[in-house]
């Protein structure tokens, strides 16, 4: 069960001594499974980033054709220390990155490898600074966002699932996961029919959607309106993304502790694990390739959107 996965990575990183070594010592020992840790420093601080690899049997680690999954944990921090006290909701984007790597690892030891390799991504802060926002106050991060794209957009991901708690809003209301439309190269693109039944089979309820807007697909730091981070991966990578947001039917501040349900990371966990298990064995159509091509024929490339201005 994911659960159980959940509740130990969270015991982990609700911690002031929460880092990425400790991370990476989860995994020592697995089969199959690589993990690594960077520490990167900013105006603001210093973040530990992290690399977990779970290979496949058909992957491209072995010379296989699967396609990778590409999982990232977006967050300012884990923690708002010490104007706070423990761990805050930001941080679930994290855990629930985390978790779906500790579940696939075990996986692989008792047998149930995936077809295709799986590079989940994310970074650890205890100590995160925090940023006014509206309508809730958000958590910031100690480095920018060139310096997390840089470490987690990975060039072998060939589709990418960015996991984030996206709690400080009006526009959902719904407590749980929603996912976003595909977002590839500039364009937002129609829901996949696929993602969508495998959230609804593995939530038991119909699928929520989050809504996004084009400002929410562009860099962070142009001065527009950004509903979070859930989508700058998309700025840095050419492939598919898409948004894997943890819900709340209130407006909850990132900043806030004792805002995190463990049962709500376990279903975006759980969600992670059942679309990484189809996109490797071919079966999960994230973006209609012809259509996206007929698009980028008819009206051109919208990559501009991925850039600061210029001016």
């Amino acid at each position: 069960m994911a659960l159980k996965h959940v509740l130990e990575v969270l015991d982990l990183l609700d911690d002031g001594a929460a880092s990425g070594q400790r991370v990476v010592d989860l995994f020592a020992g697995f089969e199959h499974v690589t993990a690594s840790t960077t520490t990167v420093t900013g105006e603001k601080g210093s973040t530990d980033f992290i690399r977990i690899e779970i290979a496949g049997t058909e992957g491209k680690k072995t010379g296989g054709p699967a396609e990778t999954t590409g999982i990232i944990g977006r967050l300012g921090g884990l923690g708002a220390r010490p104007t706070r006290i423990g761990f805050v909701s930001d941080g679930d984007g994290a855990a629930a990155a985390i978790s779906s790597a500790y579940k696939l690892a075990e996986m692989s030891t008792r047998g149930d490898r995936l077809p295709g390799d799986v590079i989940v991504t994310t970074h650890v802060c205890p100590d995160a600074p925090t940023r006014p926002h509206q309508p809730v106050e958000f958590m910031d991060s100690p480095v920018d966002i060139l310096a997390m794209n840089t470490h987690e957009v990975v060039d072998e991901m060939d589709v990418i699932l960015s996991i984030d708690t996206t709690k400080g809003n009006r526009v959902v209301n719904h407590r749980g996961v929603a996912i976003s439309a595909p977002v590839k190269q500039g364009y937002i693109l129609k829901y996949s029919e696929d993602l969508l039944r495998i959230l609804e089979t593995v939530s038991g309820q119909p699928a929520q959607a989050l809504p996004i807007s084009t400002q929410d697909i562009t860099p962070y730091g142009n001065g527009v309106y950004h509903i979070n981070s859930i989508l700058q991966p998309a700025v840095a990578a050419e492939v598919p993304v898409v948004g894997v947001a943890i819900t709340a039917q209130s407006a909850v501040p990132g900043s806030a502790t004792g805002a995190s349900h463990e049962v709500d990371i376990a279903l975006a966990t759980r969600f992670v694990i059942e679309v990484a298990k189809e996109v490797g064995a071919g079966t999960c159509e994230v973006v209609d390739e012809p259509e996206f091509e007929s698009l980028v024929s008819m009206y051109g490339s919208m990559k501009h959107l991925s850039t600061l201005p210029k001016a």
